[in-house]
């Protein structure tokens, strides 16, 4: 029974999200300290001397930031809700999970450590600087703003792997007690993912656009999705780290999307990364199955 929830967690934790939206939607406030913990426990694994940052993390870091501006700038004029939806879907930091999926693929899981951690550290800071231009708050001017989303990001993003490095230190005791719970994670992510999806629901239903808007938005995940995963396994194949560069720069941590589209953002943004969810595990599934079949035939 364990293992069909694991391999069917996913669309469970959707399905039950969109259903009971009225009643997820309650539970909305905690996302942020979920996400805090599934961060905690996956940098706990970490030993900072594993850290190596190469050049590669250096571009997949430009793409992410650099080019989630861009392809804004890009989109804006054209249409800007979808442009909030696709941005949110660049300049989110890695997936806590991406380390595992790329495992299993056969890559480097110590550089998607690695670049899981600058992820955040960029996104903390271009988050800040970026959303407030994009969609000012009434009431509130620049620097208002960036030091309003400054003070909720940085802490969210960074200070799990501080708090981990100082328990590891100080309180090692307390810290092997924390790795225990690595499990704890997958149920965690799992009701991260139904109250995610309740917020995108409640915003579809009580905020809609015009239809073509939001399908405009789920095509650009997918456009955006494909084209991260090709870029990072292209720039990674010259550093002769292929796997690590695609999974590094096309897995989203996507309940942290949402929640940054929902808290900074039109809510109906959020519409891009509740779609990368699905396109991105229809990806790693398929780079999975014919993973399978090499080595079968091997």
């Amino acid at each position: 029974m364990l293992k069909f929830f694991k391999d069917w967690t996913l669309p469970i934790a959707m399905l039950v999200g969109a259903i009971g939206y009225q009643v997820f939607i309650l539970f909305s406030f905690v996302t942020p300290l979920l996400i805090f913990v599934m961060l905690l426990l996956t940098f706990s694994k970490v030993q900072p001397k594993d850290l190596k940052i190469s050049p590669l993390h250096f571009w997949l870091l430009g793409i992410q930031i650099l080019g989630a501006l861009a392809i804004y700038l890009l989109l804006y004029r054209f249409n800007k809700l979808v442009a909030e939806g696709i941005i949110v879907c660049i300049i989110c930091p890695t997936a806590t999970a991406a380390a595992v999926i790329t495992s299993k693929l056969g890559g480097s899981a110590a550089s998607v450590t690695t670049y899981t951690l600058l992820a955040n550290i960029g996104a903390a800071i271009a988050v800040p600087l970026i959303f407030p231009v994009i969609e000012p708050r009434a009431g509130a001017d620049f620097y208002e703003s960036f030091f309003l989303i400054l003070s909720k990001v940085v802490p969210l993003l960074i200070f799990p792997f501080l708090l981990a490095w100082a328990l590891q230190h100080v309180l090692p005791k307390v810290h092997r007690k924390l790795m225990s719970y690595h499990e704890l994670a997958f149920y965690l992510w799992a009701f991260s993912l139904a109250i995610v999806t309740a917020q995108t629901v409640n915003s579809l239903i009580h905020n809609p656009a015009d239809g073509v808007t939001e399908i405009l938005i789920a095509v650009g995940a997918l456009v955006a999705c494909c084209l991260q995963f090709f870029l990072g396994k292209t720039i990674g194949s010259v550093y002769h780290d292929r796997i690590s560069g695609g999974q590094s720069l096309g897995q989203k941590n996507t309940i942290l999307a949402i929640w940054m589209a929902h808290t900074y953002l039109n809510p109906l943004a959020s519409v891009g990364p509740g779609s990368y969810v699905l396109w991105q595990n229809v990806i790693n599934s398929w780079q999975l199955w014919k993973k399978r079949k090499r080595e079968e035939k091997g």
